[in-house]
């Protein structure tokens, strides 16, 4: 056993979505500082080139500007990334939330989230198996990272339906595309984080604010995730050492999934 590589990602291509904020950006930083080449995606094109500049100072870092919701943006990353070679990591982080009374919830509001938090990784999964095969060997698969969230583990405190219901569906999805990718040497495996801090956590916690803290506190206690948190979870599932898993989830949120609420 070489030990010295066990976690080893030097030289790996990844593709993070999402990437201009938030978990997104932890994992982009991570995987840069790591050694890899590493793509980012989101929507608004200054944001993207923003978190490309900064993260640049760890390593090669690509921004790509498109709206995953789309067709039109699974296309435009799916050309530029299958044009550039073999892709070792992809992590499905982008997505979204809406909360609202039962009573009053827009269906637009849940198609927003379905089509952003599940439809997308699929669709982008799918566009990326050219490069994702390039990538692949027996020793060395693919690896297809998708980023869930407890909220697909436990019912959540707030009313969010969409997003708790797609990503208990991204966790399954998962388990079910490793099935029949794992013939092509791609393994699919999720993470399911806790609260870490980002502009959609901030929308439903004051993380400053000790009362609200208490009411979303971890068996392990009083803090978010940080970016070695996330970012270990994800450079372990695409080193040697996550090699011969696939179709697992792994919750990180300091063992709020072994909680009720």
């Amino acid at each position: 056993m070489d030990i010295d590589r066990l976690f080893d990602v030097t030289g790996k291509t990844a593709l993070v979505t999402g990437g201009s904020g938030g978990i997104g950006y932890m994992i982009a930083e991570g995987l840069a500082r790591a050694g890899c080449k590493v793509f980012i995606v989101s929507r608004k094109p200054a944001g993207i080139q923003a978190a490309a500049d900064t993260l640049s100072a760890f390593g090669e870092v690509v921004a790509i500007a498109a709206d995953l919701g789309t067709a039109e943006g699974i296309a435009t990353v799916a050309e530029q990334v299958n044009a550039a070679g073999p892709l070792n990591i992809l992590v499905n982080n982008a997505g979204t939330t809406w909360g609202a009374p039962i009573d009053e919830f827009p269906r637009d509001g849940f198609d927003k989230v379905l089509k952003l938090n599940l439809l997308a990784p699929f669709d982008l999964t799918r566009a990326l198996l050219p490069a994702l095969r390039k990538g692949a060997s027996i020793e060395d698969p693919a690896r297809v990272i998708n980023i869930a969230s407890i909220d697909g583990l436990k019912v959540p405190v707030w009313e969010s339906y969409p997003y708790s219901a797609t990503k208990a569906g991204l966790i399954h999805m998962g388990r079910h595309l490793g099935k029949f990718l794992a013939g092509e040497h791609i393994s699919v495996n999720t993470i399911a984080p806790g609260f870490f801090p980002s502009k959609m956590t901030a929308t439903i916690a004051d993380f400053d604010n000790p009362e609200e803290m208490a009411n979303i506190a971890s068996p392990l206690g009083l803090r978010t995730g940080t970016t070695e948190d996330i970012a270990g979870a994800v450079i372990f599932l695409s080193s040697r050492a996550g090699a011969w898993l696939s179709g697992v989830t792994i919750p990180v949120g300091g063992g709020r999934g072994t909680v009720d609420s």
